[in-house]
C-alpha cells in the first residue's frame, strides 16, 4: 500500500465511524501501541473533520501478552493512557495489523481492567488473515490475502519516517 492508499483506506474506515455513531454517544478511540496509536490519531482527526468528536486513549497490552514466557526478556512498556474507567462507553480498538487475533485478545484483557464497556468494536489498517482466535474487524482500511509465514509490515510516518505497507514473503 501506497500513502496515498493508506489515506484512501483510513477515511473508508472514518466514514463508516462517522455514520455509525452520527447523532449518539461518541465512541473512545483506543489506539494500541505503537502503531495503532498513530492510526488511531489520525482516525481522531478524520472523524473530527466530519464533525464526530470522539474520544482517546492509548493502551499498552505488552503484560496482557499470551507468549510472555516465550520472548526472553520482559518486554518494553510504553503505558497506557485511558479514562480512569470505560464503564458503560463504546470503545473502539485501533491496531495497525490484525493478523492472530492475539494483539486484540490482549487489548481486551487490557481494555476490561478499565471498567466494563458497553461495546468494544475493532479498527484495523489491515486485515491479513490467518486467525488462530475468534476475531474479527469491525473496520477494515484493506484485506490481504497472505500465508502464515509472511510478514506485513507497516510504516508510518509518525513512528518511521515514511508511508507504506510492504507484504515480505518468508521462504
Amino acid at each position: 500500500m501506497t500513502d496515498a492508499d493508506i489515506s484512501r483506506a483510513l477515511v473508508g474506515i472514518a466514514d463508516e465511524l462517522a455514520a455509525r455513531y452520527a447523532g449518539g454517544d461518541a465512541p473512545l478511540l483506543v489506539g494500541v501501541h505503537t502503531r495503532g496509536v498513530d492510526v488511531a490519531k489520525r482516525l481522531k482527526a478524520l472523524l473530527h473533520e466530519r464533525g464526530c468528536e470522539v474520544g482517546f486513549g492509548t493502551l499498552d497490552i505488552s503484560l496482557y501478552r499470551d507468549d510472555l514466557d516465550n520472548l526472553g526478556t520482559m518486554p518494553s512498556l510504553k503505558g497506557s493512557d485511558l479514562p480512569q474507567h470505560v464503564e458503560g462507553l463504546d470503545v473502539v480498538l485501533v491496531d495497525d495489523v490484525l493478523f492472530t487475533g492475539r494483539t486484540v485478545k490482549a487489548a481486551i484483557d487490557g481494555i476490561t481492567d478499565f471498567g466494563r464497556p458497553r461495546r468494544i468494536e475493532l479498527a484495523v489498517l489491515v486485515d491479513r488473515g490467518n486467525r488462530e482466535l475468534p476475531i474479527q474487524a469491525d473496520y477494515v482500511g484493506e484485506s490481504f490475502a497472505t500465508q502464515r509465514e509472511d510478514y506485513v509490515a507497516v510504516h508510518l510516518e509518525e513512528s518511521d519516517g515514511e508511508e507504506g505497507v510492504f507484504l515480505l514473503k518468508r521462504s
